[in-house]
């Protein structure tokens, strides 16, 4: 019952945030003015910074959450929502720039669940990462399919990142890493503008978790994107292609799936997706898109959330899916505190960026950030860890993960060298 209780609560607040908020289109102006009336409103727990400018020089603006905007806090994970990659898949924007208010409005009037999550995460919201192509879509007096989806230079921005699949495919078989695979030494001249700042901003902050808000299907979209069958008739044929961490992405697909409205369901649209998700795969095969980027080159585990079946939805339908998504887009966020994280330092007490920690059985590492914290998202479980660096020896130590709210626990130590160096780490449950 008092589950049930908790749940009902959640229900009804979201109902008054809901009636409060206007929902309407934002065109770029009216969303830059929206990301700044947060900022206004919520001073002391937000920062707006630009990553880029788009090819007609529109900002990528971010907002960013957190109790010391600005400042990465050792040992607090660095989340992130990004929106709107194709500018007429609109959906995604909005419920952005309504979760920004909602996340400010709920920290002022102290939300319990809010402020946890606000203190103890740093929320990085991107609405829009193609305001070009959003514009010409917008402008359309009969809305068409695909008009408005590309940026301005006409390139698909996810069909646009550089293609490590290939890259992890070969290593697969010759033998060699999956996962922080080195980008091409003319990566940059392959990109447009709009990529370039969300891989340069990729490069500045130690993501850990994160979705990509699409539109035209309802479902959570897991790695891999691209089949590692070749190509017949110039077509990538759909397959399952899963990653190490399959397990993993099943389940925060689902924390997704479970907590929307209807995505559970699996049948929304004519489509069929089991609990409302699908290996990207296994639905179509895509090669050089940002979720499989992600992945591959970086330590940030991400989904890509398809949201509604219209790509650009009547204004009468946003209070709707706002509905069927706060509780789903708060929870998400939640799942980045599972697993393990530490802090990887030597006897002096300085800390060590680049190290690598593994996990026995899961051929996916990942590297301790600039301030030597590291995150590695896992299932409840009993794990082998291995953290290493360069000039110093191994430590393995075995850690459980519970299914229970982040607790840390200390975990000692040594990585042996000449001076007496270690790594330390510690584990949640």
């Amino acid at each position: 019952m008092s589950q049930w209780l908790w749940i009902l609560g959640k229900v009804l607040l979201l109902a008054r945030v809901a009636a409060s908020v206007n929902f309407f289109h934002h065109r770029y102006e009216e969303l830059v003015q929206a990301l700044f009336d947060v900022k206004g409103a919520c001073p002391y727990i937000t920062r707006l910074y630009s990553i880029g400018r788009s090819v007609q020089g529109r900002h990528l603006y971010v907002l960013e959450f957190s109790d010391y905007p600005g400042i990465h806090e050792p040992m607090e994970p660095e989340f992130k929502y990004v929106a709107n990659m194709h500018g007429n898949e609109v959906l995604g924007r909005e419920l952005l720039l309504q979760l920004a208010e909602f996340l400010c409005e709920q920290y002022r009037h102290g939300n319990q669940r809010v402020t946890q999550l606000i203190h103890e995460t740093r929320i990085h919201l991107l609405p829009t990462m193609n305001p070009d192509g959003y514009e010409v879509a917008a402008a359309q007096r009969q809305i068409r399919y695909l008009v408005g989806r590309n940026n301005a230079n006409g390139v698909d921005l996810n069909r646009n990142f550089p293609d490590l699949n290939t890259v992890m495919y070969y290593n697969e078989k010759q033998g060699g890493p999956n996962h922080h695979i080195p980008l091409p030494d003319n990566w940059r001249s392959q990109v447009e503008p709009e990529t370039l700042a969300v891989i340069q901003w990729m490069k500045s902050y130690n993501f850990i978790l994160s979705a990509n808000l699409h539109g035209g299907a309802v479902v959570a979209n897991y790695p891999y994107d691209k089949s590692q069958e070749q190509r017949s008739r110039s077509v990538w044929q759909a397959q399952n292609s899963p990653t190490p961490d399959d397990s993993l992405f099943q389940k925060l697909a689902k924390s997704y799936s479970y907590a929307h409205g209807t995505m559970h369901q699996g049948t929304n649209c004519g489509d069929i997706f089991p609990d409302g998700i699908t290996n990207g795969a296994s639905w179509y095969s895509l090669s050089k898109g940002m979720q499989d980027f992600n992945y591959l080159h970086t330590n940030c585990f991400e989904i890509t959330l398809e949201l509604s079946c219209e790509k650009f939805p009547p204004e009468s339908s946003l209070v709707f899916e706002w509905r069927k998504n706060a509780e789903a887009l708060i929870t998400y966020i939640e799942e980045v505190h599972q697993g393990i994280k530490g802090l990887v330092s030597d006897d002096n007490n300085n800390r060590l960026a680049g190290a690598v920690i593994s996990v026995k059985g899961i051929a996916h590492d990942v590297t301790s950030g600039e301030h030597g914290d590291y995150f590695r998202l896992l299932l409840p479980g009993t794990y082998t860890v291995t953290a290493s660096a360069d000039g110093y020896q191994p430590q393995t130590v075995t850690v459980t993960v519970g299914p229970a709210a982040p607790t840390e626990v200390s975990v000692g130590g040594r990585l042996k060298v000449p001076g007496s160096s270690k790594l330390g780490l510690q584990a949640i449950n």
